[in-house]
């Protein structure tokens, strides 16, 4: 077993009782895998238009036929773009606001009941959509083909249509336009005890597949930092340099909250002495003109300066809208389409899509020091989240 699993093994047995109701919420969170499966043949379903007669003219026939379609997504800009697409097409669409958690929820309920209301899913959970509802054949993915030159192959199947990044930052009227911190490891030490705030790994699971990720793919870059910062090798009884961090990061009595706006007002509200450093979303940095919040971005922090968790195109298979719903992913992938989640901070998957100018985190000055999420290994992803958030409560308590 890899990272936190040996670690675990020892101290969910001295823990058990204190945490039973803890483990009990968390694993509630998880119901919906244990949900009545679909029959099998759902997972054959062949929606709209077969790929072998693509072409977008024939797409666009089709999705007029016919009904209205409704499209969840977890941010508000989805009514706009919803609405917009329907003046372009002539097609009526819907864009709903709904939590990640909330939109799985969804998606099991009405392919349970056969009763599908919602056509199109955009998720940020890839990992829950690629390791439960595609396999269980409540929802397909569907990438345009005349897509292909312009996405690259990894973000074709499943569809990502963005990538959504959450980046270190802190307070610019303190520090002015250098972070206070250069190395990740930073972090864990005495000057920051409770002064670190983000969104709580328990309640999100992009946070455990975040730390993930990290041991997957940047272990040896965690340790190479810890070894830059302290002058020698990192000496740990933990499986990782990525655990041993995020043990530290949890008994540095962070600041946890259940939004990214609460994060992001600790770390910019203006007139502190002693600020905090936060772990946001780059949408936040809006704040900066919209409510005066002195937000910088650590460019330079070793070993990243954020991640990139991306979002996913999800068909209902039980949809009466197949063709319209292939029509908006499309549409998700053009320029006009994507504009408005652009300018939030996110970036599109096709390439010859630019960061939206004067994008107020910087982002783009940055990316190439971006964690970006695999898909690849959303499914081991998927499987360690409990691990991760066992590793992490414990942590807390130490």
């Amino acid at each position: 077993m890899r990272g936190v699993r040996k670690t675990l093994v020892g101290r969910r047995l001295l823990t058990a009782g204190a945490c039973t109701a803890v483990v009990a919420l968390a694993l509630s969170a998880c119901a919906p895998s244990s949900a009545p499966k679909p029959k099998p043949e759902a997972d054959a379903v062949e929606l709209g238009i077969p790929d072998s007669e693509y072409s977008l003219d024939a797409l666009i026939a089709a999705a007029k036929k016919e009904g209205p379609l409704v499209i969840l997504d977890t941010t508000g800009k989805i009514v706009d773009m919803a609405e917009a697409f329907s003046e372009k097409y002539g097609i009526q669409a819907t864009g709903v606001k709904m939590k990640a958690g909330e939109e799985a929820e969804v998606v099991i309920r009405e392919g349970e009941a056969g009763n599908v209301k919602n056509d199109l899913i955009l998720m940020p959970d890839v990992q829950t959509a690629v390791a439960d509802l595609i396999p269980r054949g409540y929802v397909q993915s569907w990438f345009p083909p005349d897509m292909a030159d312009v996405v690259p192959k990894q973000f074709q199947d499943p569809a990502i249509v963005t990538q959504e990044t959450n980046v270190w930052a802190y307070n610019t009227e303190v520090y002015g336009d250098t972070c206070p911190v250069d190395n990740i490891w930073q972090l864990t030490e005495d000057e920051w005890h409770g002064r670190i705030s983000f969104e709580d790994p328990q309640l999100k699971a992009d946070y455990p597949y975040w730390f993930n990720q990290i041991e997957t793919y940047g272990d040896d870059l965690m340790a190479q930092a810890y070894e830059d910062e302290y002058g020698e090798p990192l000496k740990t009884d933990e499986a990782s340099a990525t655990a041993e961090w995020v043990k530290r990061l949890a008994q540095n009595a962070p600041v946890l909250t259940n939004t990214d706006d609460e994060a992001a007002e600790s770390v910019g509200a203006p007139g502190q002495e002693k600020p905090f450093m936060g772990f946001v979303s780059t949408a936040k940095f809006r704040g900066i003109a919209d409510a005066g919040l002195k937000l910088g971005t650590c460019a330079g922090l070793q070993p990243w300066v954020g991640r990139a968790y991306t979002k996913t195109a999800l068909i209902a298979n039980g949809t009466a809208s197949p063709n319209a719903a292939k029509l908006f992913i499309h549409y998700l992938y053009t320029q006009e389409g994507i504009a408005p989640q652009v300018e939030d901070g996110k970036r599109s998957t096709n390439t010859e899509i630019p960061m939206a100018p004067g994008e107020p985190s910087g982002l783009e000055s940055v990316w190439d020091q971006i964690l970006v999420f695999d898909s690849s290994t959303a499914q081991d992803d998927f499987d360690r989240v409990q691990d991760w958030q066992d590793f992490w409560r414990i942590s807390l308590g130490n």
